[in-house]
């Protein structure tokens, strides 16, 4: 077994290290999600948690570790009365992304259990992690099946293997520890909220410390076991101060006073339930005890809510997590005072009262260039990017409701267009390729029924061959790649609708989050277009880079076109089973180079021949229509709706008009 980095040596993360050993210190917090850039040490302290966490005391040969104080009277390798225990370190599990249910769950032998009747059963990852640690790298990248495995497993505290009317039941408590990269994409609000505690990390950016991370890292590498040596004492420190922590927890007062104090920060940055307010008494409780103490300060709720509310805090999910301190502390201050709290002057605040949403900046001097653009007006071209505008800030998001692909695809995993899936309604039978996962019991059954009699049976039970076996065939959702092409040019430079066009893109990015897309934004003005972001998980990026557009110029809209179908090109070799769905927003006007229009429409008539469901966005405005997002709409072979149809059940009208167009395209 190699040698892991000291949890002691790592450099500069005092808040990650702090939230790993809080729960150390109580388990019953519920793990920590770490979220942060790349190369932050997020994998070393977690794997390094494991070497300092007390042994624990296990039923000798039991696969699910059973307690002997008091072992799970249905484990499978039960009874356990009169059994022997043993000391063992606690474990940490790691769960891959990409592992299957049955690696997670454990697999069943239905083969066996329908056949003779045996329950053959192979734990798996969650029962490894009983009692330990469940560690998932990558969290925000795990498929929505293992997802709500997980789920189900956090909120219940064991497993449950269900196959068929064959039923397996074990304890599964553990430490759900999960590290993320924003930028690949966020977390599902279900999974989020089943962390207790939430960690931001970055690289320092003070030289000194850099220098010492290398310095360490460099010394590790060269030596791992001499590096750990020179640990070893701060180890056992820390070691010993966690088992004293955990004796001392019980003996904890958290006051009335604290109890106000938790119960009034939680209401008034507006979380969602009441598991916030017990996740930051727990978390309240475990620091007084990790600092020697048996009273809870206003210094401890005031860390506690910091640790376990900024991924709690209702929020839209392109605003970034975090506390605002002041707020925090003014709330802290004006909920103190009961005689019984130790510390009933709070943490003293101080600081100066900041509004709850300050101006954006952004637009004050933005009506530059207003005078010489109308409504539906297009600037003079000029060298060098005249007529370039400040970005317009994106008008409030709305509410819509899922624009899909037409028929069935067989991409990822998510909530958008219909798919064959692992999960789902059962749709069929087939002939198993490879392990069987899925039992389709009567299909199963008559495939066997004739060959009973030439298989000699002679009992009640049925003869089973692996030839007679059949998968479920199974229907579910899955996640698309939504390219949103984005007309930037002088005639939608007007402020006032290049907010309402950024509010509607907005708004369907939001859709887009919630089901679990891909997502790729290409802009054109001026002479070119241009690929803003790249397809990716992350919707966050994609609001940011939409926020910050500039608008003004001509409008190469042909150019726009060809861009999206080089990008939809490229993923289509990268991801061949995600399908795509283009969403064109621009009021159809083409200008610049020879023959605009001819060009666009042939750029059009390309995605078109592809197939490619596609949904213009009319921005046209004013009392004169000329009908081009419309044109250009057909000429894709998809449909064109106006930004006011794009708002909650107008957009129900779009979805079959999608459909309805892609179904008589393809006959």
């Amino acid at each position: 077994m190699s040698t892991r980095f000291p949890f002691t040596a790592v450099v500069g993360q005092q808040d990650l290290q702090l939230a790993l050993l809080l729960n150390a210190v109580a388990p019953n917090i519920g793990g920590v999600l770490v979220r942060g850039e790349k190369g932050t040490a997020k994998s070393t302290a977690v794997r390094a948690l494991a070497a300092l966490l007390p042994e624990v005391e296990v039923v000798a040969g039991c696969r699910f570790s059973c307690d002997p104080a008091s072992p799970d009277p249905a484990c499978p390798d039960g009874p356990h009365t009169g059994a022997a225990a043993e000391a063992r370190d606690a474990r940490m599990v790691e769960l891959p992304v990409g592992a299957s249910e049955d690696r997670l769950v454990g697999a069943l032998d239905i083969e066996r259990a329908l056949a003779e009747g045996v329950k053959a059963f192979e734990p798996g990852l969650l029962a490894a992690a009983n009692r330990g640690i469940l560690y998932v790298d990558e969290v925000n990248l795990l498929h929505d099946h293992l997802v709500d495995v997980l789920l189900d497993a956090a909120a219940m505290g064991a497993s449950y293997v269900e196959r068929e009317g064959v039923s397996v039941r074990h304890a599964a408590r553990f430490l759900l520890v999960g590290t993320m990269n924003p930028e690949e994409g966020e977390l599902r609000p279900q999974l989020l909220d089943r962390f207790g505690l939430t960690v931001e990390v970055a690289a320092s950016r003070e030289p000194d410390q850099r220098v010492e991370v290398v310095r360490r890292r460099l010394a590790y590498d060269d030596d791992p076991a001499a590096f750990a040596a020179r640990w070893a004492d701060e180890e056992s420190a820390v070691r010993q101060r966690i088992v004293a922590a955990r004796e001392l927890l019980p003996k904890v007062r958290l006051g009335d006073g604290a109890l106000k104090q938790i119960a009034a920060t939680c209401a008034a940055f507006e979380v969602d339930g009441m598991r916030a307010d017990i996740v930051m008494a727990r978390t309240a409780t475990a620091l007084a005890a990790w600092d020697g103490r048996s009273d809870v300060l206003a210094e401890d709720v005031r860390q506690a809510a910091l640790l376990a509310l900024p991924h709690r805090r209702r929020r839209n999910p392109f605003d970034a997590p975090g506390l605002d301190e002041d707020k925090l502390d003014r709330t802290l201050e004006e909920s103190a005072g009961d005689d019984d709290d130790p510390d009933p002057d709070g943490p003293g605040g101080g600081g100066q009262p900041s509004p709850e949403e300050g101006p954006q900046g952004g637009d004050a001097g933005a009506q530059a260039g207003t005078g010489e653009n109308g409504e539906d007006g297009e600037p003079r071209p000029a060298a060098g990017g005249a007529g370039e505008q400040a970005p317009a800030r994106a008008a409030e998001p709305f509410r819509t409701r899922a624009l899909t692909v037409p028929g069935v695809g067989a991409g990822a995993a998510g909530r958008r267009s219909r798919a064959r899936t692992d999960r789902g309604r059962t749709t069929g039978a087939l002939r198993p390729r490879g392990a069987l996962t899925k039992l389709h019991l009567a299909a199963t059954v008559r495939a066997a029924a004739p060959h009973q009699r030439a298989r000699g049976r002679s009992g009640p039970g049925l003869v089973l061959r692996r030839d007679d076996l059949r998968q479920a065939a199974r229907e579910g959702r899955e996640g698309n790649l939504v390219l949103f092409v984005v007309d930037a040019s002088g005639s939608m430079a007007a402020r006032q609708r290049m907010s309402a066009v950024k509010g509607a893109v907005l708004s369907l990015l939001l859709d887009a989050y919630q089901r679990r897309d891909k997502v790729g934004l290409v802009t054109f003005r001026g002479t070119a277009a241009e690929v803003a972001l790249p397809p990716t998980s992350s919707v966050d990026a994609a609001a940011a880079r939409l926020e910050s557009l500039p608008t003004g110029g001509r409008t190469p809209l042909a150019a726009g076109l060809l861009k999206a179908h080089d990008v939809l090109r490229v993923e289509r070799l990268r991801d061949p089973s995600r399908r795509p769905l283009l969403v064109v927003v621009t009021d159809g006007r083409a200008t610049g180079g020879p023959e605009p229009v001819a060009l666009a429409g042939r750029a059009a008539g390309l995605l078109g021949a592809e197939s490619v469901a596609s949904v213009v966005v009319d921005c046209e405005s004013g009392p004169v229509r000329l009908g081009l997002a419309g044109r250009l709409a057909e000429e894709l072979g998809g449909t064109a709706v106006t930004l006011e149809e794009l708002r909650a059940d107008a957009i129900a009208g779009l979805v079959r008009d999608v459909r309805g167009t892609t179904s008589r395209r393809a006959a």
